[in-house]
């Protein structure tokens, strides 16, 4: 969940990175309660409205590595792995969920799903994990997991409890391991208005899977097919940058503006598409999955795959009533030029850095900052002194 601990700067996670256009640290930190709005880094700049960052990598006493449920019913009726899922915090946010693929695979139309297995999504897949690895940026994270009983596969999802998000910019720090056989996944989703109505869904896709080579990343404006043939511009196929696989830990990032969705692995663009890039508010879900299907194949029995997620990051538009951000963008803040990952650095407004002299008295249109040596005392989006 949102943490003030010390963090490692992610500038050192993503040391490859080629979008920052400025030295990190150039800003000063600050707080979202003094953000108007987020700008992005990107090649042409994004603005959101709201923040948000989940941290999973110091919750070792939420730590609970559960053994798979061989029955079917029993992972859909399974509690939370441990209390850090019942929180507050948590629960405002995502919704662990339970569903399975049973009344899709009646239907008898491949053009809906061509499953071979029976899937449940289980909260028992859901858990922390410790994180062993040798130099390990954190204690633990979250695991997301997928297991191939003897007659079904277990599988899990997360969903944003909203459905209004009206483009986003989503991060996470993760990697995939596993059987063959499996997919991974963050996207944003909005259904179609019947499950017949497929070709009328909304969907941006970053997917691993985890019979495709280990560098290769599946980026997807849905739907990628029809009931004859693939739409190839929907869809690309992306080597990871700088040899790295997928079971390495590696920064994934997905931004969903209007009239495009782009990809980026460690900093570098990966893929944007715009052919039929997501218009209308939508959810934003993570999860490890198989069907049998021909998108994800089959996995053997008894073999399991796993999404592990050190952290995410959002930066947001929301159609909520509760949630909409009125005003002017006075405070233009960033995620991305910051040396404290999680936390914002204020990039323009009242007292945005320390190199336009002095502002004492004077509004931020006026002097956008303090001189070195002074403090700046925030008053309103409008006025500051330099003390």
């Amino acid at each position: 969940m949102p943490t003030d601990s010390a963090l490692r700067p992610l500038a050192l996670l993503v040391a490859a990175a080629s979008l920052v256009d400025v030295v990190r640290g150039a800003y000063p930190l600050t707080t979202d309660s003094n953000c108007g709005c987020y700008r992005t880094n990107a090649t042409t700049a994004n603005y959101f409205a709201h923040h948000q960052f989940f941290d999973f990598r110091s919750l070792s006493h939420y730590v609970n590595v559960t053994s798979p449920i061989g029955n079917f019913d029993a992972n859909a009726n399974a509690p939370p792995t441990s209390p850090f899922f019942n929180a507050q915090q948590w629960t405002n946010m995502w919704d662990i969920q339970s569903w399975n693929n049973t009344a899709q695979m009646k239907l008898n139309n491949t053009d809906i799903s061509d499953a071979t297995v029976q899937m449940v999504n289980s909260p028992n897949n859901i858990y922390i994990e410790r994180n062993t690895d040798p130099g390990a940026n954190g204690q633990t994270f979250l695991t997301m997991r997928t297991v191939r009983h003897s007659n079904f596969q277990s599988a899990s999802e997360i969903e944003s409890s909203s459905q209004g998000y009206q483009f986003v910019s989503v991060r996470m720090f993760a990697r995939t391991k596993g059987a063959p056989g499996a997919v991974t996944a963050m996207f944003t989703y909005r259904p179609p208005p019947t499950p017949l109505n497929i070709m009328l869904v909304q969907e941006a896709d970053l997917e691993i899977r985890t019979r495709d080579p280990p560098n290769y990343v599946q980026y997807t404006n849905q739907p990628s097919w029809n009931s004859t043939s693939d739409i190839p511009q929907a869809t690309r196929n992306v080597s990871m940058p700088g040899g790295r696989r997928w079971s390495d830990w590696a920064y994934y990032r997905m931004d969903w503006t209007p009239g495009s969705t782009t990809w980026y692995v460690n900093g570098q663009l990966s893929s944007t598409i715009t052919f039929q890039a997501p218009r209308d508010p939508a959810q934003i879900m993570f999860n490890s999955w198989s069907d049998g299907g021909s998108w994800s194949g089959p996995m053997p029995i008894n073999t399991e795959a796993y999404l592990h997620i050190q952290w995410i990051e959002m930066v947001y538009n929301n159609t909520d009533p509760g949630a909409i951000k009125t005003g002017k963008c006075v405070n233009v803040c960033s995620i991305d030029e910051t040396t404290k990952l999680g936390q914002p650095v204020l990039i323009t407004g009242a007292c945005a850095s320390a190199k336009y002299g002095q502002c004492a008295g004077k509004n931020w249109n006026g002097c956008k900052s303090c001189a070195a040596g002074t403090t700046c005392k925030y008053q309103n989006d409008y006025y500051s002194q330099c003390l």
